[in-house]
This record gives structure tokens, C-alpha cells and sequence, in this order.
């Protein structure tokens, strides 16, 4: 952890909801005028698109083989990254191409990595947003260099519910080709994204108000007024609880570290809840 070169990272699996978590501190570094380094955490995945495919075909009947696993993933490399930005505000980085829209300024094929680069220098802190920014195995520790780890977790239903809707509409698979990559993701789901959960400063999980018991046939998302968020503080003694829910209207406390919110506040909540965190971080970052 690093007070002149602070780390920020939003982790969650895939169809989590990150991206929502993501755009709150967009805002937040936009109105606070601070410049961040985007970190991609699919950028640090080890094989391109069809080198990954021919390892999952490679592993059928063997041991399971996914992007949530460790040999999947350059984690040795996320923490070199870490721990040098952290140190004195440099490192390298890339991007992963995931279109034909991303990949052609490039002049590469979708579905590959552009070179390593440095980044670029004088930035206020490091932003990660992926699937292992509080990651930790017996080979490598991410979550040992991040200020700020936040949680994006929805029960897990909504989450493969997400998950499937995305993929059959955005990326054109079947919901039988999705399923089969939701189970054999599981292992390494509980051995490598489950308990990033219990490092984070702060979750947010999102909790549908309506059934969501078999997310194989739901036929669509529920939707923020159909569910509540449910936000655990690591250390609930620095917040000001009673302001949250002045701030919030219909919020509750349902444990002495867990605010409930509604669904729809959720981005709201976010910003209201985040921005100081991001203010200390600055603070600590001149002092």
C-alpha cells in the first residue's frame, strides 16, 4: 500500500456489474479533477482468444480450465504492476482487444494483447478495474499493495443471470454454450474470486426482490426497482451512518456494518459513499 501513489481496484466476476462501480468513480475523478491510469484486468489474462480456446479444449475431461484460475492469469505480473506504481508511480501495461472496433487503430486481430508500455507518468493514482484486483494465491498477493478494494458482487443467481443475458445478446452465444462455461468456471470461481470478497474494504451486492431461483430460463434482468444493494464497511467505525441514510431515502441498516439501499440508488450511493474515501486517499497522497 502506497500514501504518495495510491491504488484503487474494483474487482467482481464476469456479469458482476463493475462497469456500474466504474463509471461512479469516473465521476468522481472528474469532478475531483484527478487523473488516474486505467488498468484493465483482461489485459493480464496469459493467452489470447484462440490460445485460450485451444487450452480449454486441452483440459476437457482433466482439470477445468478458465479465465478465473491462476493459470489463466499473469497474477505475478498484476502484482509487479502493483507494487511498483505503488513504490514510485511507474510500471507497464497493455490492452487486451476485445472487437473489431478496438483492435483496428492497432491494426491486430480481435481477441489479442497490444505490446507492453510504460505508463504514462505524473498520474494521481492507479485505477484496476477486472476480475483479480484483490486476488491472493500461495504464488502471489495482489490485495497486499491496494488503498481501496471494492467488492462488486451480486447473489449468484442475478449474477449468471446477467452473465447469460450479456453473452447471448452482446457476444452471440447460445445459452447452452454459456452455462457450460458458468460450470466450468465454478472452481476455480470458489478458489480464486469468492474470497477476494472477505479482503475488500467495501462490498456492493446486488439482491433481486423478485424469484431468480432458476437463472438458466429467466427470460430477462431484474431490474434496480426490483432489487435492494447491500453494502458491508470493513471498518463501519468511519462512517457516518445516520448521514448515509438522511442522504439516502428508504435506506436501512441491517447490521452494524451493513447499509441496505434501494436498487435504484444504487449509483447514487456510490458516489455519496465512495467520494470520501477517494478524498482521504488524495489527502494522504500531499501530505
Amino acid at each position: 500500500m502506497s500514501a504518495k501513489h495510491p491504488i484503487v481496484a474494483i474487482t467482481g466476476s464476469s456479469g458482476a456489474g463493475t462497469t456500474t462501480v466504474k463509471r461512479a468513480f469516473e465521476h468522481i475523478f472528474w469532478r475531483e479533477k484527478i487523473h488516474p491510469v486505467i488498468i484493465e484486468g483482461d489485459s493480464f489474462h496469459r493467452y489470447d482468444r484462440n490460445e485460450m480456446k485451444q487450452k480449454v479444449a486441452e483440459s476437457e475431461g482433466v482439470k477445468p480450465f478458465s479465465h478465473f484460475g491462476e493459470d489463466a492469469n499473469l497474477f505475478d505480473k498484476l502484482e509487479e504492476l502493483f507494487h511498483q506504481y505503488g513504490k514510485n508511480g511507474t510500471g507497464e501495461r497493455r490492452y487486451y482487444l476485445h472487437s473489431d472496433e478496438e483492435a483496428e487503430p492497432y491494426k491486430q486481430e480481435p481477441g489479442t494483447f497490444t505490446p507492453w508500455e510504460a505508463l504514462p507518468d505524473n498520474t494521481d493514482l492507479l485505477f484496476y478495474e477486472g476480475l483479480h484486483g484483490g486476488v491472493a494465491t500461495d504464488k502471489s498477493n495482489v490485495a497486499q499493495w491496494v488503498d481501496l478494494l471494492v467488492g462488486v458482487v451480486p447473489i449468484v443467481n442475478l449474477e449468471w443471470i446477467q452473465k447469460i443475458h450479456r453473452d447471448t445478446a452482446e457476444r452471440g452465444y447460445s445459452p447452452e454454450v454459456v452455462a457450460d462455461t458458468i460450470l466450468r468456471r465454478m472452481p476455480d470461481y470458489v478458489t480464486c474470486i469468492t474470497p477476494q470478497f472477505s479482503r475488500t474494504h467495501i462490498n456492493f451486492q446486488r439482491v433481486p426482490t423478485v424469484d431468480t431461483s432458476n437463472p438458466f430460463i429467466a427470460r430477462d434482468i431484474p431490474t434496480p426497482d426490483e432489487s435492494f444493494v447491500v453494502i458491508r464497511f470493513k471498518d463501519p467505525e468511519k462512517q457516518d451512518f445516520p448521514y448515509l441514510q438522511n442522504m439516502i431515502s428508504d435506506s436501512f441498516m441491517s447490521r452494524p456494518n451493513i447499509l441496505v439501499v434501494p436498487g435504484s440508488k444504487m449509483g447514487f450511493a456510490m458516489e455519496i459513499i465512495l467520494t470520501p474515501m477517494i478524498h482521504e486517499l488524495m489527502k494522504n497522497k500531499r501530505a
